[in-house]
């Protein structure tokens, strides 16, 4: 059914219908009134029709649950804002509109089939239910969520509807769905949610899953309706992991697959084991997923593109056998679709009984899939091939109706839109980025193709017509169309972004992420140009048109750049270095935002028309009311708002796209904050600003409507530029018509819109138009591909002849020409980096023949003076020492020839390693491999063997099965715990001891400085020693009761022995329970862990080893002795033969055969070989090749062999000739006697004597034959009877080694079970010693808070002693019965508010200046540092001493108060500070506490791992071999069949227990006679108790009452005897006696000062007086000299003596006024200053003298004697003059000069430096006097 477009003149028929619940059968919705309809701007004259939808090319695969099957042959999936119904037998589609027009989440189809389900996108979409086939909407859900729906499904019978949405509310929701009424709803989870369904076989239970997690659903009744309830699934141990896909198991189990590749088996909300296959190898590679349980089998489909069947049996009863919670199992059928398959979903066919599925590819690909697993099942189909991803280029032929697209999923693909179907795919190694048609200028044929990749390569791709081909050829086709690699080039080293041929067809350019644009030149052969470096990465290339008069080409950058750069020439001569185009002419732009300034004016408008509408309503009510109250409207207006404020990104906008307007002009489209405006931009004149620093603005613009957040991503024109499509973000398309040359956009204002691709994602990124304007096609991100056509569909068939595309004939030789080597390595050098490559190989070879060219002609002209010098005569020739410049250069050459050899060697080292690793290795295999060492005995009578046990060559144990035994972490934790808190102990005792110090060095130090008398001294001397003693007594008493009281047992307390005893019993007796009880607990020190099995079984293979090793040695002892005794017995055959052939022919004896050593019995001598026989091998090599015979290396080895075999036996005959030449020349000359005698004998006969003779020489042979024939008789036998009894021995350690295995096998089981549970546990036990770390941290931290939190109670009740001291003191003070106790009191208790030191310290400038300035609001200030908060007067009170009290006292009570005040701010941060430590000691308690049980948790968690551990070990069959008398377990007199009731225990250990049994009788009579004396001892113990109690009460009565008599109380004997008598007041007496010396001293002193200073007084008095004698005698001189003067003046005139004596008078007037006006000033200055002194008890100071001009000099005073008393320091005087230099200092007894004590005539110099500072004139104000 192809999309019908009605007319826009209503709204969506949501609107129209009614809210009702019910859904009404007699009513049906109408397709055509429901779906999204496009948007055309009002009142425009653009047609409704003007695009058609034709064709969609394209799959959404990656979208999860993108397929469903409606029938057997229709398939149904979502395409952006379509859902496609393709017929899968013609490939038809059929396509509904979404009716949101926001898009499509998700579908699903009816059981029935009848149904299917379209849930939406947008704002409040809805579920619309549609009937098939008819494809009416049935049914509309309504409010299920807010902007998308992410997963819908139907229950079994298909009665119930589920819906899940996606951010932001993930809203689950159960409809029913035919009466349109929502059931249940509530929020499934906040993260995404991928999947809903209901339970197959219980109609309540519904399971989602999605992100990292999976939760399980039930419809639960409550008392107030149904609720969904919802229990998420706990992963537990196992891993959280995204869950695409789950099954539900008949019996409520769920399975559900992992990212990672295992299955997950749920039971409850846990997971209950995970399921992979043997050897923890996992059931898929990748994301898992089941999706259906049929046959017996569940299937399971992965990302790896491989069906799987697993037996269900097993995987429902699976249960975990390891500590990983592991099942492993392997399937049982298995189906690979295809190595680059990815598959995420599946549906069946609706056929019955069918095992047809149809399975999406996330790579893009459907498939059918026959899942019957037979014989015949055929293989699996791919009915359609998709683009996969989005899509990354797409573009147009120019002559024909072909489209080529490119993506990242590594293919090429070129589409016949005009027949709507795919012509041809090239796969490469990397995925595509860019694609571009060449025009019919570069190629007639239109069939060449410039791809770009995304490792930099650019390919030129010929299609051509394959059945054109294969009729010139006659080759069979595979395809109507090819495309053939014609020429692979990489000019960039990142992806290509951009291709653009130029106008004329001359230059490519290429533009790539790199920041780089590659010009070639475009032939039979591109050849590169040059490249030019922009600003920043390229996101299109537009060369200029043919309008244009010059040749550019723009560049457009993601960053915001814009670069116009001139057309290189071909021509013209490239630099030969590189392909860098430094002086090609070029302008750049970087764009500026404006659209906040755009806004604001906007703004701004709309303000002032406002402004205008009011103004004009406000005269037509003025007007109205014929009233002049417009300045009271004007009052009553609400101020303006702010306007926006001018933002320009940071960083900047992206741009989009952009296209050439005209020469130097362009139009740009911004993203982000700068859409929904079109910039018209243009090129500045000034150019020599860089391009990071420009900011250029556009000079024009054009609105776009309702693109704030939907920018325009790409742009194409019509062909005559009457229409502009716009691919928008959003994924829809725009057409906006355009007058004829309208460059500025003036009429771009209606538009055309419609929604075509994912609204979220799928930007539309791509769009162009057919060479005719036919057709518009579009590409997005979301992986669609539709073509639209501009006509109707039956106008377009009419204007078409043809129903297909041309595709271009194949190039004439083209079957002739060789494939194109194409660059497949990723990391291939591109052509800039190969140029300068090869520039700088150049170079260097230049370098090299120079250097060649200069040492030959130095080596010639050596040799010229060589063959001089030989022509001198000898007395003048030079020597060859001579000759050498310098040895250093000889030296330099073989340090240079040395280097280069050790270069040689590391370049050679490899392969000289390889080598012999090589020979290594073939030694290892035919001499040390155990078969080559296999050494067979055989023996010599019998055919028994005898063989030694084949000992593999060992590795390292210790790097294999070994380990290095892991430190304790609990006795590292307690080492390290003990460390720090002997750390932290180690301060505390310092300061422990410095406190001691403080407090015990002034008591010792005191009668050191008291020196008293003799007598005295001694009495104290004698005094304290007594009472050290005593002390010393008392202090070991102590120790002794305390050492008494702690070696006295607990009341609770056990005996230690019985401890021990019980631990042991426990240990050794107590639960006799078997290792296969399920209450069998595993002592600590008996759990095994992998290691101590690795231990165990190396020790068996060692022993074995052992025993087999010294098995072998005798073996090998016994063959050595075979050896011999095989030399030997041929030794004694040789000899025996010799002595038998001296006897008579009857007295013949056979001699025995000489046994031969076997190939077997000496092996080693196998490979032993000598340069001879090595060069046999050669020989016998070269005439196998010579001869081509055919033969393996292995009839070489054995011809080779053969003759090493018959060299042997002549090497042994040739042994045995030299044997007998070697043989006594004695028995040599009796042979040749004997032969004598025979030729006498044949001759004549024998005497008597040579008779006798004769026979005894027989007789002698016959015993020395028959003896050595016994001797080889005996010999063999011998070697028989021990070969016999080794192989006996060897049996049975073979008996042994046997069972050795099977034990060795066990522990290698037992170890695989170790091992799998190794990671376990060590994770657990890593975990464990964490929190036992942790504790024992804050263990420490605890203690050491504690210890802290006493110092601090420590310290404040010290302070709290001294507080109280300090009011004890203050009471002292007041005495008895004072009148002013109360006032005083009150002055004491006065809580004041002070001012922090930090404060006061900060201020102390500013009070100062405050206090020069303004002395009566110094008074205030003073008084706010100690109190202020008085009020009513009360800053007196603690200021002015009452009348009659002592100024002593109230001047002490407020020190006292000070000192108070003081302490109180001490105490507050003293308890401050251990209130914040006691919080800190609660928070490490409760951390404590908390680590404790997450301990106990972790040594549970342990502990049942170590169960579960020893019960698999249990589970493991053991192999005992058994004789029958061994098997004790009979019934009715046989041994039954079945023994698996059976318990195998070793004898022994049966005899030990048995004994046991009877020791543990003999042990409990003792235990009872035990228990029965311990009762008596016990009630005797208890009775001498009391006694003892009684006896102690009569002691303390008679101790006390000679206490009581004596002392009237009871007193501490102990502190008595340690106090010495009289001491503290012989010290206080020693004390005052010192004092009074050192007044006496200090007075002395005084007076000596007092007399010294009055001796200069009258000095400096009498000075004085001489100079003022002096001044009145000068003075009586001055005086006579005016007389004088003033008498010879008299004749001048009058009025100017009169004029200068009167401003002379007036000066000295105005002065007087003014000095008497400051001595005012001053005194009322100094009468406020004697008040406050005698208010806080200071001293008066003297007058501030002013500065003021006098004439006259001030009389000197001398100077006065400083007080005793100090005065306040914080007192700032007023400036005075300086007066005549003061006394020298007096020095005080001490020594020291006293300057803080200074008198009143004397100001400090600091005040005296201010005042010279503040009055720089008055110096010389005084010397002016003077004079």
């Amino acid at each position: 059914m192809s999309e019908e477009i009605t007319a826009p003149a209503g709204e969506q028929a949501e609107s129209t219908q009614t809210a009702s619940q019910e859904h009404n059968e007699d009513m049906h919705y109408k397709y055509e009134e429901l779906h999204s309809r496009l948007s055309i701007t009002p009142d425009s004259e653009i047609p409704e029709n003007l695009l058609h939808l034709s064709h969609s090319f394209g799959y959404d695969s990656r979208r999860r649950g993108n397929l469903q099957l409606l029938d057997d042959r229709t398939l149904v999936f979502i395409a952006g804002n379509l859902l496609v119904l393709l017929d899968i037998s013609t490939k038809e589609q059929r396509y509904l509109r979404s009716c949101s027009g926001g898009g499509i989440g998700s579908i699903t189809v009816h059981p029935s089939k009848d149904y299917f389900v379209v849930a939406e996108k947008g704002n409040q979409p809805n579920i619309i239910v549609y009937e098939y086939p008819s494809l009416q909407p049935y049914s509309i859900l309504r409010g299920g969520t807010e902007r998308a729906y992410s997963s819908v499904d139907f229950n079994h019978d298909g009665s119930l509807l589920a819906s899940v949405g996606s951010a932001p509310d993930f809203m689950l929701t159960v409809w029913d769905w035919r009466q349109e009424k929502l059931m249940l709803s509530c929020k499934a989870i906040s993260q995404e949610v991928y999947r809903v369904s209901f339970s197959p076989y219980n109609v309540g239970l519904l399971t989602s899953s999605g992100s990292g997690h999976i939760k399980f659903w039930k419809m639960a009744s409550t008392f107030t309706g149904l609720k969904l309830q919802g229990l998420m699934g706990h992963f537990g141990k196992t891993a959280a992991t995204d869950i695409e896909g789950y099954l539900e198991l008949p019996d409520g189990k769920v399975v559900s697959g992992s990212g990672w590749g295992n299955l997950l088996l749920w039971d409850g909300n846990a997971i209950k084991v995970e399921i992979c296959r043997k050897e923890g190898r996992n059931c898929h590679a990748g994301m898992v997923q089941p999706f259906t349980l049929e046959d017996g089998q569940l299937m399971t489909i992965g990302s790896d593109g491989v069906v799987r069947g697993w037996d269900f049996e097993s995987i429902d009863t699976a249960d975990s056998n390891g500590d990983s919670s592991m099942f492993e199992m392997e399937p049982i059928n298995e189906m690979v679709v295809g190595h680059n398959v990815c598959l995420s979903s599946v549906v069946k066919s609706s056929l019955p009984d069918s095992l047809i599925w149809f399975a999406q590819d996330s790579n893009g690909a459907i498939w059918k899939l026959d899942l019957s697993f037979t014989h015949m099942t055929p293989d699996p189909e791919c009915l359609f091939a998709f683009h996969a991803g989005p899509i990354q280029g797409l573009d147009v032929s120019r002559k024909s109706h072909l489209m080529a697209t490119t993506t990242l999923d590594r293919s090429v693909k070129v589409f016949d839109f005009l027949a709507k179907r795919e012509l041809t795919t090239s796969h490469f190694n990397q995925g595509g980025t860019a694609v571009s048609w060449a025009p019919p200028l570069v190629n007639q044929s239109g069939g060449l193709l410039v791809t770009g990749f995304e490792d930099g390569v650019v390919r030129l791709l010929e299609l051509y017509d394959s059945q054109r081909l294969h009729v010139a050829t006659g080759h069979s086709p595979t395809g109507d169309a090819k495309l053939r690699l014609k020429q692979a080039f990489k000019p960039h080293n990142a992806p290509v972004t951009a291709v653009a041929y130029e106008r004329n067809g001359e230059i490519l350019a290429t533009g790539s992420s790199d920041s780089t644009v590659f010009f070639f030149t475009v032939g039979e052969e591109y050849n590169a140009i040059g490249f030019v470096h922009v600003p920043g990465p390229v996101q299109a290339l537009e060369w200029s048109p043919h309008s244009h008069s010059e040749n550019r080409l723009l560049i457009l950058c993601q960053s915001g750049h814009v670069v116009e750069v001139h057309s290189p020439d071909p021509e013209a001569r490239m630099p030969t270095k590189t392909f860098q185009l430094p002086e090609l002419p070029s302008r750049c732009f970087r764009f500026r935002s404006i659209k906040s300034r755009i806004k604001r004016e906007e703004e701004i408008a709309r303000r002032l028309a406002i402004k205008e509408k009011k103004k004009k309503e406000r005269e037509e009510r003025l007007r109205e009311s014929k009233q002049t109250d417009a300045e009271q409207e004007e009052g009553e207006e609400e101020g303006e708002e702010e306007l926006p404020p001018i933002h320009i990104p940071d960083p900047p906008s992206p741009l989009y796209c952009g296209f050439y307007s005209q020469p130097g002009q362009f139009w740009l489209s911004m993203g982000d904050f700068d859409s929904g405006f079109l910039y018209h931009c243009k090129f500045s004149e000034k150019q020599d600003q860089d391009p990071d620093q420009r900011q250029d603005e556009p000079f024009d613009f054009v609105l776009v409507h309702n693109a704030d957040n939907d920018p325009i991503r790409s742009v194409t024109f019509s062909s005559n530029r009457q229409l502009l499509f716009c691919g928008m973000h959003s994924g829809s398309i725009r057409v906006y018509p355009l007058q004829p040359g309208d460059h500025s956009l003036t009429s771009m204002k209606a538009y055309w819109a419609l929604s075509v691709h994912d609204n979220q994602y799928g930007h539309l990124q791509h769009i162009r138009c057919s060479h005719d304007d036919h057709f518009v096609l579009t590409a997005g991100d979301d992986g669609n591909i539709f073509s639209f056509s501009l006509l109707p569909q039956e106008e377009l068939q009419k204007g078409l002849q043809k129903k297909m595309a041309t595709v271009p004939s194949p190039r004439v030789g083209l079957e002739n020409e060789s494939l194109v080597q194409d660059i497949e390595d990723p990391a291939a050098y591109s052509i800039e980096t190969v140029k300068q490559r090869q520039e700088e190989e150049s170079l260097h070879r230049q370098t090299e023949l120079g250097l060649v060219e200069n040492l030959a002609e130095l080596r010639k002209k050596f040799e010229q003076v060589l063959h001089d010098n030989q022509c001198l005569p000898e007395h003048v020739r030079l020597k060859p020492e001579e000759l050498q410049l310098d040895p250093c250069f000889s030296e330099q050459a073989e340090r240079l020839k040395a280097q280069r050899v050790r270069e040689v060697r590391q370049q050679l080292a490899w392969e000289q390693e390889r080598c012999s690793i090589a020979l290594s290795k073939l030694q290892n295999w035919f001499r040390d491999s155990p078969e080559a060492n296999v050494v067979t005995v055989v023996a010599i009578c019998t055919d028994h063997r005898l063989s030694t046990y084949p000992l593999p060559v060992l590795t390292e144990p210790s790097t294999q099965l070994r380990h290095q035994s892991r430190t304790s972490p609990d006795e590292g934790d307690g080492a390290a715990a003990s460390e720090r808190t002997k750390s932290r102990a180690e301060p505390a005792n310092d300061s422990s001891k410095v406190e001691e110090e403080e407090v015990v060095r002034p008591r010792v130090a005191r009668p050191a400085r008291m020196k008293p008398v003799n007598r005295q001294v001694e009495r104290l001397r004698k005094a304290a020693e007594k009472a050290e003693q005593v002390r010393a007594k008392i202090e070991k008493r102590k120790q002794e009761w305390a050492q008494l009281y702690a070696e006295k047992p607990d009341e609770n307390c056990e005996d230690p022995r019985d401890v021990q005893a019980i631990r042991e019993a426990k240990e050794n007796i107590g639960d006799l329970k078997l290792k296969s009880a399920k209450d069998f607990t595993l002592p600590k020190h008996m759990k095994m862990t992998a290691e101590r099995k690795r231990a165990e079984l190396i020790g068996l293979e060692e022993n074995i080893r052992e025993r087999q090793t010294e098995m072998n040695k005798r073996i090998m002892a016994l063959r050595d002795c075979k050896v011999r005794l095989v030399s030997q017995l041929r030794a004694q055959a040789q000899q025996a033969q010799r002595v038998q052939q001296r006897l008579a022919a009857h007295l013949h004896r056979p001699i025995p055969t000489v046994p031969n050593m076997l190939p077997e019995e000496t092996p080693e001598k196998r490979l032993q070989y000598s340069r001879a026989t090595i060069e046999r091998y050669r020989v016998l090599r070269e005439q196998r090749y010579r001869s081509l015979e055919q033969e393996g290396a292995a009839s070489l080895l054995e011809l080779l062999e053969n003759e090493m075999k018959g060299q042997e036996g002549k090497e042994e005959e040739e042994e045995e000739e030299r044997g007998e030449e070697r043989t006594p020349g004695l028995s040599a000359s009796s042979v040749a006697r004997e032969e004598e005698e025979t030729a006498v004998e044949e001759g004549a006969e024998l005497s008597e004597l040579e008779e006798e003779l004769q026979r005894e020489e027989e007789i002698r042979l016959l015993y020395e034959r028959d003896s050595l024939l016994e001797q080889m008789e005996v010999s063999v036998c011998e070697f028989d009877t021990e070969h016999q009894l080794l192989r006996h021995q060897k049996l049975h350690l073979d008996w042994q080694l046997n069972g050795a295995s099977l034990r060795q096998l066990t522990l290698n089981q037992e170890l695989l079970l170790l091992i799998k549970s190794e990671r376990r546990e060590d994770s657990l036990q890593e975990k464990l010693n964490g929190y036992v770390k942790e504790e024992n941290s804050v263990t420490c931290k605890l203690e050491e808070c504690n210890a802290q939190l006493e110092l601090k109670h420590g310290e404040i009740a010290k302070l709290q002693e001294r507080e109280r001291a300090l009011t004890a003191a203050f009471q002292a003070s007041l005495g008895r019965k004072n009148k002013f106790e109360e006032f005083l009191t009150e002055v004491f208790r006065k809580k004041i508010k002070r001012v922090k030191k930090k404060e006061q310290k900060g201020n102390e400038g500013e009070r100062k200046e405050h206090n020069c300035t303004n002395e009566e609001d110094s008074d205030g200030s003073d008084d706010d540092d100690y109190d202020s908060g008085t009020e009513d007067g009360g800053a007196a009170l603690d200021t002015v001493c009452p009348p009659g009290c002592g100024p002593d006292l109230f001047e002490n009570t407020l020190q006292l108060r000070k000192r108070r005040l003081d302490l109180e701010e001490l105490l507050a941060e003293k308890k401050k500070s251990a209130e914040a430590l006691k919080k800190e000691c609660d928070t490490f308690a409760k951390k404590e506490k908390s680590l404790k049980s997450s301990r106990k948790a972790a040594e549970d968690d342990l502990e049942l791992l170590h169960r579960e551990k020893q019960q698999r070990m249990n589970e493991l069959d053991v192999v005992v071999p058994l004789r029958l008398s061994q098997i004790e377990f009979v019934s009715n007199g046989t041994v039954p069949s079945d023994l698996s009731p059976a318990l195998v225990v070793d004898k022994t250990e049966l005899r030990r227990l048995q004994e046991r049994i009877k020791q543990l009788e003999v042990e409990k009579s003792q235990q009872r006679d035990l228990y029965r004396q311990s009762r008596q001892q016990h009630a005797r113990l208890i009775h001498d108790r009391k006694d003892m109690g009684a006896k102690i009460q009569v002691l303390e009565k008679q101790c006390n009452q000679p206490m009581m008599t004596k002392y009237g109380r009871l007193v501490d004997l102990d502190a008595l005897q340690t106090l010495s008598l009289y001491g503290r007041l012989e010290e206080l007496t020693q004390k005052k006696l010192l004092q009074e010396a050192a007044h006496r001293k200090e007075i002395k002193q005084w007076d000596a000062n007092v007399e010294e200073a009055r001796d200069n007084l009258n000095a400096v008095t009498r000075c004085y007086t001489e100079n003022l004698l002096s001044l009145t005698s000068l003075t009586e001189q001055n005086r006579e000299l005016e007389r004088k003067l003033n008498a010879r003046q008299k004749k001048m005139v009058k009025q100017f003596q009169d004029d200068r004596r009167r401003k002379k008078d007036q000066k000295v007037i105005q002065r007087l006024q003014e000095q008497a006006k400051t001595q005012s000033q001053q005194a009322e200055a100094f009468k406020r200053e004697i008040a406050l002194l005698s208010r806080k008890g200071g001293h008066v100071l003297p007058p501030v003298q002013p500065p003021v001009k006098s004439p006259v000099e001030p009389p000197i005073l001398p100077p006065v004697k400083p007080p005793v008393k100090t005065p306040i320091v914080n007192l700032v005087l007023p400036p005075v003059p300086p007066p005549l230099p003061p006394l020298p200092p007096l020095s005080t007894p001490t020594g020291r000069t006293r300057t803080g004590k200074q008198g009143p005539g004397h100001r400090p110099k600091q005040l005296k430096a201010q005042n010279s500072a503040g009055r720089p004139g008055a110096n010389s104000e005084r010397a002016e006097a003077r004079e």
